[in-house]
């Protein structure tokens, strides 16, 4: 990876070249691969080749959407910015090549005296090969209203499709593809949260690029609140992506030496999908603050006993789940006054007397007794008018236009940049989670921001509620240092960079039918690593989609992922908490695999049939994939499938888990090496022909180098719709390989 910037002349920086890597360079190269990417003057336009820097300027004749947009009363809003200063890793800039291996953090500063205007940018190019950029702009006049300040980042000609994230309720980060045209790609979230149906990573890559090939170029702005995402092609042929908050109108007026600062905007490189989100798992998992403790089996008693709380139905539900090896224990909605149902309580953060006589005290206590952390549910940017806080409050309720806003799943949004209610929401929270010693929070946001302005005089406010919630999670993680804080927003609708900060587990989404799931998690995998993605067993007929699925599909999708359970474990079989205990055993086995190895996903002839993705061991020497068929497909069985990721030269033991024997069908192909089963020799040397697996038969699985399970690959069994087969695929000693050739034959 090599990021190349000029920063010459007094000009702000301009990004040369930021991709696969350059090799050694030195001066004059440098120069030339500048002078290398100047255009040719063509008629009718400026005179001067258009040099596009990371905030561009319109001043210049760039012709795209510019990087700073504001005035102050009509003037000043054409500035012409001077580079002043610029720094390396901390250290002055010296004049030519300067080169900064591992990475490198550069510091420029540049002015307008007229426009009386100070920016800064930053960026950074992380080991992992992450570049990120961000401005800020100091305003040194009388007041300056800022409309948007942008960073943009230039991708080649040859970058020509591009694919986002949509989505919605339920059904979160779809992908859709759409080729890059002149003029330009606007994703804009107004939702005053990132949103279920958020670009994500907006990527522009060779066109059709997939999970292994193609090269790519993606953005991504590290925010939790209103947000834009962009792709844009001029006619003259420059191609750019670009980010920045979205600033509603009035929102950031600076005024003398006030400053404000852009999110960090992510651009991520890579050939093929899997690639770019390698990068962003790497760089995640470096930083200090990452969760390294292993993650804990969870279960969340909301789809078990919703609104309904009662202590002994509680207790029940939560020896049900040790006794199956569940390690945290959530209490989802419904603890707090007057919380029978959605329609009051929200923001009376104090456990109910009616419903907890005794408090959280003696479930707390059950619970850590029983091993497990204590989880419970919080909305602190909420609140119903029908509720003690807002009778009390009412100028607490965001509003603007002298009315109050529109209400969405009957509830309102607080407004915590007001000091008064902020300092209520953190004193209660305080207190609860002190008293019940609660290990976790399950942040939930349920709402988007409509007419979010700030009373009385109904400012709009969405910039300033999204700090003021970064500082609340920030003091309760200060004041509970192992406090563990879950993004919740309607299920998937606050999954970013800028919440990840402060957050150590992200809801995907509000579904947990598994055949939603096998889209949702590895598509909010391209951003986040599996250790973050919350993944939960629902019951058997799921809640949102009341479709009826096999336990071992249900639980072979949510094993990749941070494993939970999201139903009435006391009404479950001892058949069914046996299987469910097996597969979070494997769980626990394999979540360190899980949660440090890189995702590897199969590109699909079919994926709306068949999904072929999981995790490779860092030194390679270990796998755990799943086959997930989601349909009938056309032909029967499903065709070959291949491996990815491997060590080409090592040999590796393929073994399909009997959990997942839901999967294997009537038929399974002779590499499973099913004693009983088609197509395998059998001790008398007589190869039954149309003997199906025996129930007790464990599958011996094939042993096949990397390269020709990528290559070549498996035969597939002749799966039921919606069932997954899991595979454990592990590095084998040649020496037991030779053993058991002695051994005589075992596949045919």
């Amino acid at each position: 990876m090599s990021v190349l910037i000029d920063v010459r002349a007094g000009e702000l920086p301009a990004v040369v070249h930021w991709g696969d890597d350059l090799g050694a360079l030195d001066h004059v190269t440098a120069l030339a691969l500048v002078d290398a990417g100047v255009p040719p003057l063509l008629g009718n336009v400026v005179d001067d080749p258009v040099r596009v820097a990371l905030v561009p300027e319109s001043r210049t004749g760039w012709l795209g959407r510019p990087g700073l947009v504001g005035d102050r009363g009509g003037h000043d809003w054409s500035p012409r910015f001077t580079t002043t200063a610029a720094t390396l890793d901390g250290a002055p800039l010296a004049p030519g090549l300067v080169m900064a291996d591992d990475g490198g953090a550069l510091h420029v500063e540049a002015r307008d005296d007229v426009a009386r205007l100070a920016l800064t940018i930053d960026v950074e190019l992380t080991p992992d090969g992450v570049l990120r950029a961000r401005a800020a702009v100091t305003n040194d006049g009388e007041a300056y209203r800022l409309d948007e300040l942008a960073v943009v980042l230039p991708v080649p000609p040859r970058a020509r499709e591009l694919l986002d994230l949509a989505g919605r309720w339920t059904l979160e980060r779809v992908p859709q593809r759409r080729a890059l045209t002149v003029g330009t790609h606007l994703r804009e979230g107004r939702r005053g949260r990132t949103g279920p149906d958020a670009a994500t990573l907006l990527t522009a890559g060779h066109p059709g690029f997939g999970f292994a090939d193609g090269e790519v170029w993606g953005v991504h702005v590290a925010w939790s609140g209103n947000h834009r995402h962009w792709a844009e092609r001029l006619p003259s042929g420059e191609q750019v992506l670009g980010g920045s908050e979205l600033l509603l109108p009035g929102e950031v007026v600076l005024g003398p030496g006030e400053t404000y600062t852009s999110p960090w905007v992510y651009g991520v490189h890579g050939h093929g999908l899997d690639a770019q989100a390698a990068r962003l798992h790497r760089m995640l998992r470096r930083r200090p603050h990452h969760p390294r403790s292993p993650r804990p089996v969870t279960l969340n008693v909301w789809e078990a006993v919703y609104f309904d709380h009662d202590l002994a139905t509680l207790r029940a539900l939560a020896d049900a789940a040790a006794e199956i090896g569940v390690e945290r224990f959530v209490l989802d909605d419904g603890w707090f006054r007057g919380r029978r149902d959605d329609t009051a309580g929200l923001g009376d953060w104090f456990v109910d007397e009616d419903v907890w006589p005794d408090g959280l005290g003696p479930l707390a206590d059950h619970v850590h007794g029983l091993g497990m952390e204590l989880g419970l549910w919080f909305e602190p940017e909420m609140v119903n008018l029908d509720s003690d806080l807002a009778r009390e409050h009412p100028d607490w309720v965001m509003a603007t236009g002298g009315r109050t806003g529109v209400p969405a799943r009957n509830q309102h949004v607080l407004d915590l940049t007001n000091p008064d209610a902020a300092a209520y929401v953190l004193e209660r929270m305080t207190a609860v989670i002190g008293a019940s010693g609660a290990d976790h929070v399950k942040w939930d946001h349920n709402r988007d921001l409509v007419d979010a302005g700030s009373p009385p005089g109904g400012a709009p406010a969405v910039h300033a509620q999204t700090l003021a919630a970064y500082a609340l999670m920030a003091e309760l993680r200060r004041r509970f240092p192992g406090l563990e804080i879950e993004s919740c927003s309607s299920g998937g609708g606050r999954v970013d960079l800028g919440v990840v900060e402060h957050t150590q587990r992200v809801w995907a989404s509000d579904c947990t039918d598994a055949l939603e799931r096998q889209q949702i998690q590895p598509w909010t995998a391209q951003l986040l690593p599996l250790e973050y993605v919350g993944a939960h067993v629902s019951a058997d007929v799921n809640h949102q989609t009341h479709r009826a699925h096999s336990l071992s599909f249900r639980a072979g999708t949510a094993l990749f992922g941070h494993l939970g359970v999201e139903w009435d474990l006391t009404r479950s079989t001892a058949e069914q908490l046996a299987e469910l205990r097996a597969w979070i055993d494997l769980y626990r086995a394999e979540r360190e695999l899980l949660h440090t190895g890189a995702l590897v996903r199969m590109d699909s002839a079919d994926p709306d049939a068949q999904l072929v993705w999981g995790v490779v061991a860092p030194d390679r020497s270990r796998a755990l994939f799943q086959v997930a068929t989601l349909a009938r497909p056309a032909a029967a069985p499903s065709g070959r499938f291949t491996l990815r990721g491997l060590d080409p030269d090592r040999r590796y033991r393929v073994v399909p888990l009997a959990l997942s024997r839901d999967a294997f069908g009537d038929r399974v192909p002779p590499w499973f090496g099913v004693p009983s089963a088609y197509g395998v020799v059998a001790p008398d040397g007589v190869t039954p022909r149309s003997t199906p697996p025996a129930p007790d038969d464990v599958p011996r699985g094939t042993v096949l180098t990397g390269r020709a399970l990528e290559v070549v690959g498996l035969q597939a069994p002749d799966a039921p719709p919606a069932s997954t087969l899991v595979l454990r695929v592990e590095a084998v000693v040649e020496d037991a390989v030779a053993d058991e050739a002695a051994d005589g034959p075992r596949v045919s």
